[in-house]
């Protein structure tokens, strides 16, 4: 069983979990990364690391399809938002050559990747979300509220409006801005597992306590069956979701749960339902082996909390420098030896 994560920059601990997976599976193959820089740290820790160009490209799925042949990958996990719709439009092409791409259909990234319709989707299901603005629609009362980029993820151009000399403003300095209600409560993140046919089998609620570019640095696994409830609803009632799903959502000083968004792929949070015992990783082996994992969909630890601090991987200045420099580089990363590779 070969895997290929892609675009996978800092995501140490999620490969990490693979790897411990395979090893408790007696699963035996290699894990093989790419990425657009050669210093993206978790490529240190994969058996070979591919350069590839950027998304936009318009090679990018020819290489992508050309390092799936040369390394026999048998499963491809997307880590960003900005290539979800883009695999899931040439998911047959993979398919041909023998690999799963582990991507919900268009349909459901075509929903998560704009803010706009991804509150409309909520809608339609009957779920409370946040009231989307007109410009125009904003009055002195609705103050404060949030401006952002209508596709967008990591927090990243996420503003807190609180008058209308900052509502003009920002609604024209960022690119494609929603104006959105501000929401206050207890904001969580929820993993969610959902095999092939679109069924939840896993549902892990973990608090967001504090948060650092937009990922949680601090958080909290919380069984809630409110929150349980809700996701697997949101999740069961997208077109064709399919494997780790990320919804987030703020619980009220009621109980009312407000849905914010989705991301359909591992959230950047994602370790800390890994080590309260929700072993995405192994169940995925499993579904592809044709097997159903035999879990309940709380089976895992409440109340473990997560404090993320800050490490770092150390290796010869050449391992991380331009691609035009050399074209295959060994390096060694605590006492293993992997293969980095780059084309001229």
């Amino acid at each position: 069983m070969n895997i290929l994560l892609t675009s996978v920059g800092r995501r140490v601990e999620l490969l990490k979990a693979f790897r411990e997976s395979m090893y408790r599976a007696k699963i035996t193959g290699k894990i093989i990364t790419t990425d657009l820089k050669r210093s993206a740290p978790a490529s240190f820790l994969a058996d070979t690391a591919e350069l590839v160009p950027r998304i936009d490209d318009p090679d990018y799925i020819d290489q992508l399809l050309d390092i799936c042949d040369r390394h026999q990958i048998d499963l491809l996990i997307p880590l960003i938002d900005t290539e979800l719709h883009l695999l899931s439009l040439h998911e047959q092409r993979f398919r041909d050559l023998g690999v799963t791409v582990l991507i919900s259909s268009a349909a459901v990234n075509d929903i998560c990747y704009s803010k706009k319709k991804t509150g409309l989707f909520f809608q339609t299901i009957g779920v409370k979300t946040p009231k989307i603005y007109q410009l125009d629609q904003v009055e002195d009362r609705d103050f404060p509220v949030i401006v952002k980029p209508n596709q967008g993820s990591s927090s990243v151009g996420v503003y807190q409006i609180k008058n209308r000399t900052e509502l003009n403003f920002f609604a024209s300095y960022v690119e494609d801005s929603i104006i959105q209600e501000l929401i206050s409560g207890q904001e969580y993140t929820i993993d969610i597992l959902v095999n092939f046919q679109g069924k939840a089998i896993s549902i892990v609620p973990r608090s967001r306590l504090e948060t650092r570019a937009g990922e949680t640095s601090k958080g909290t696994t919380v069984k809630n069956p409110a929150l349980i409830a809700a996701a697997k609803y949101i999740v069961e009632s997208l077109p064709g979701a399919i494997g780790c799903i990320t919804f987030q959502c703020f619980l009220q000083s009621d109980g009312e749960i407000v849905s914010i968004e989705i991301n359909p792929r591992f959230g950047g949070g994602y370790p800390l339902a890994y080590r309260a015992g929700a072993d995405f990783p192994f169940w995925l082996l499993q579904l592809l082996a044709g097997k159903q994992p035999q879990v309940e969909i709380d089976e895992w630890e409440d109340g473990l909390s997560m404090l993320r601090y800050d490490d770092a991987i150390f290796v010869k200045a050449e391992a991380t420098g331009s691609a035009s420099q050399f074209d295959l580089q060994d390096v060694a990363v605590g006492g293993r030896r992997r293969t980095l590779v780059a084309r001229t």
